[in-house]
């Protein structure tokens, strides 16, 4: 599969917003499950968000209200919208995709909010 190819990411002050998006080469993009985990030091690495093949979205609850997800098909991209950023968002934020069983990753990019 080709790389997942990320963008989007930087500094910004707290309560600003970031819009992170993820090309993913290759086919049946349209079947993938895409979506965002993100990782801040010291901690595990966690969902965001994610939008499934048949278009559901699910979100983790600490940023339901902020975050929105979305992906355009025809351009094999998904897109992270992120508005009322918080200081504790601040992570090396992945973007996924999943085929059946397989799970693939991009090379992450840098979110930091300040505060």
């Amino acid at each position: 599969q080709a790389q997942l190819v990320e963008s989007g990411g930087g500094l910004v002050q707290a309560g600003g917003s970031l819009r992170l998006s993820c090309v993913a080469p290759g086919l049946h993009f349209s079947l993938n499950d895409m979506g965002w985990y993100r990782q801040a030091p010291g901690k595990q690495r966690e969902l965001v968000a994610n939008i499934l093949s048949t278009r559901r979205r699910n979100y983790a609850e600490s940023v339901k209200g902020r975050f929105t997800i979305s992906r355009d098909n025809a351009n094999k991209t998904v897109t992270l919208e992120m508005n009322s950023l918080k200081p504790e968002d601040t992570a090396v934020y992945y973007c996924y995709r999943k085929y059946g069983s397989a799970v693939q990753w991009g090379q992450g990019t840098q979110v930091t909010v300040s505060s």
